[in-house]
């Protein structure tokens, strides 16, 4: 037995933080799409997990905590798997949670919210296309599907999703301006974020929005070059 799988990004729009649940998870309110940036898996019989990373992209941790290897364990399954990034680590782009996703997919598994157990962003990676993301992540209201193109610009730092919720708390809870109530956390926590944010803004004479937690800012519309790069939203996986 041996497949490919396909794993596509995610871009979250607007992200707003509307609460903090009893077990200390932060409650979300948001739009998410998928984009053509994709991951591929090889799949096949055996046992392991080997991790190539994107271009100039971020080391990716192989072990029992990658997500990929804990959708193994939640569909009680078995594999040797190749994961070929092409979805920067670190940049808010949800590679690891989609990653998740394509092994539940090739595993039938179909509990959206079941799988957020493995990651907020696994039960929207699973369903795909666009819509309205609440709960930690885990309650997923399909939109209709809407073609669009953006820019993105990740620069060569990752933002630890975990670490810049913290700093969204120690910070009091800031809101976002520009539609995401990371941001601020996100800037503060890394604060050369602010130089890429320019560099795109410049480029394109638009205001850069950060996806997720960050890394990558954003922009709507084509403007290749300078190590931007364009992608476009796709339908439902």
């Amino acid at each position: 037995m041996s497949v490919v799988l396909s794993a596509p990004a995610k871009l979250t729009l607007s992200l707003r933080l509307v609460g903090i649940r009893g077990d200390g998870h932060h409650l979300v309110d948001a739009e998410m799409v998928t984009i053509d940036l994709v991951d591929r898996l090889d799949v096949s019989d055996g046992d392991g997990l080997r991790v190539v990373p994107a271009d100039g992209g971020l080391e990716v941790a192989a072990g029992g905590e990658n997500l990929v290897a804990r959708a193994l364990r939640l569909v009680g399954r078995s594999a040797a798997v190749v994961v070929h990034k092409a979805i920067p680590a670190g940049a808010g782009l949800g590679g690891g949670s989609s990653d998740a996703a394509a092994i539940l997919r090739w595993a039938g598994w179909t509990d959206v919210v079941g799988a957020a157990a493995i990651g907020a962003d696994v039960s929207f990676c699973l369903v795909g296309g666009r819509a309205r993301v609440t709960g930690i992540g885990e309650v997923v209201e399909p939109l209709g599907f809407t073609e669009m193109s953006f820019t993105l610009l990740t620069p060569p730092v990752g933002c630890p999703t975990a670490d810049v919720y913290r700093r969204w708390d120690e910070m009091g809870g800031p809101t976002g301006g520009n539609g995401n109530d990371l941001e601020p956390a996100a800037l503060d926590l890394v604060p050369d974020l602010a130089r890429w944010r320019d560099e795109l803004g410049d480029a394109t004479g638009l205001c850069p929005r950060l996806a997720g937690s960050g890394s990558t800012w954003f922009v709507e519309g084509e403007y290749p070059g300078g190590g931007r790069r364009v992608v476009r939203t796709v339908a439902s996986t």
